[in-house]
């Protein structure tokens, strides 16, 4: 099958690159950051290291919404929670949608699911998380962290149906990648299970500015993490919501997780250090609404929602670097 990838940033470039590297499918990028797209131009693709080592320059097709005459079987989104909504306009718009397409997205944070919904059918969407570190350092260049077969993600069918031919032809194709796909049938227990974790990580490591290696280094870690997860879970199984993961496994995740990438800094963090809005609305503020649609009250991450907010506004009191992307 051919993939396009909406959002040539550290996830479009990891899946994109692995799926035309490693299972030899065609891929096309659509991306709308100019100083991106240029640099790809004039450097020839993309530049790629694993954990800091081996860069070079993989060869990729980068296009904007405009200009792109593509038809994927396929596409795929990683774009920020904040940017996807006029993102998929603009994409309507340049005409590069077609209703027999599919589309699969694995963004942090929730509520892109219901965006992407008003452009395609639900039997056309697929849902997915990816426990995948990776580090955009600069326009078309990445670094992808964690050796490789370590990469982590799940998928689901977004209306819950059984796998039809397609949805296997993704799963295939993601296995060749090395991405090691695991499939679900339930996509917003999964979906959750990543935002429940990420509420802990990115949201800590982000108010802190820490690797999640220096995180795990501090002994009231553990309990920290119980008292969002516990709040997060109560929240989720007054909603119906059923998480993928025990409370304990998840609490235990924190430590793995962090032990394995313990020099990555996660993206949430990427984004506050380079003076860009952050995704806590859609991790832990999500998160506190699902609880208050529910009558119940997620004061710790209603709490960390306003402390990273705090963060935000103080960066204007400090010389922070010139927001470099879209």
């Amino acid at each position: 099958m051919k993939y396009g990838i909406i959002g040539a940033g550290a996830m479009g470039y990891r899946f994109g690159v692995m799926l035309q590297k490693n299972a030899n499918v065609d891929v096309d990028f659509i991306d709308t950051w100019e100083r991106n797209v240029e640099a790809v131009r004039e450097q020839g693709g993309v530049s790629v290291a694993r954990d800091h080592e081996n860069r070079h320059i993989e060869p990729i097709n980068i296009f904007y919404p405009e200009e792109y005459h593509g038809y994927p079987d396929v596409w795929i989104i990683f774009k920020k929670q904040m940017q996807l909504a006029e993102e998929l306009k603009r994409d309507k718009a340049a005409g590069i949608f077609h209703e027999d397409q599919y589309v699969f997205s694995a963004m942090n944070g929730m509520g892109h699911f219901e965006k992407i919904a008003n452009y395609f059918a639900g039997d056309h969407i697929v849902c997915g998380t990816a426990m995948i570190a990776t580090r955009l350092d600069g326009p078309a260049n990445v670094d992808f962290m964690g050796a490789e077969g370590t990469e982590v993600m799940h998928l689901a069918k977004y209306d819950n149906n059984s796998a039809d031919q397609i949805f296997q032809a993704i799963v295939a194709d993601f296995k060749r990648a090395k991405l090691n796909p695991v499939v679900t049938d339930d996509w917003l227990g999964m979906c959750m299970s990543k935002v429940v974790f990420n509420a802990v990580t990115n949201t800590l490591c982000t108010m802190f500015e820490m690797q999640m290696g220096q995180f795990i280094e501090y002994a009231g870690v553990r309990e920290m993490a119980k008292q969002l997860f516990d709040e997060a879970y109560d929240a989720c199984e007054r909603a119906g919501i059923y998480l993928i993961a025990t409370r304990q496994e998840q609490v235990d995740s924190v430590i793995t997780v962090s032990q394995e990438y313990k020099y990555h800094y996660p993206s949430m963090y990427q984004d506050f250090s380079k003076g860009r809005p952050t995704e806590v609305d859609y991790i832990n503020g999500y998160i506190a609404k699902i609880g208050r649609e529910h009558d119940f009250v997620c004061r710790t991450h209603e709490f960390v929602v306003h402390e990273v907010h705090m963060a935000e506004m103080m960066r204007k009191y400090h010389q922070m670097p010139e927001n470099s992307a879209n």
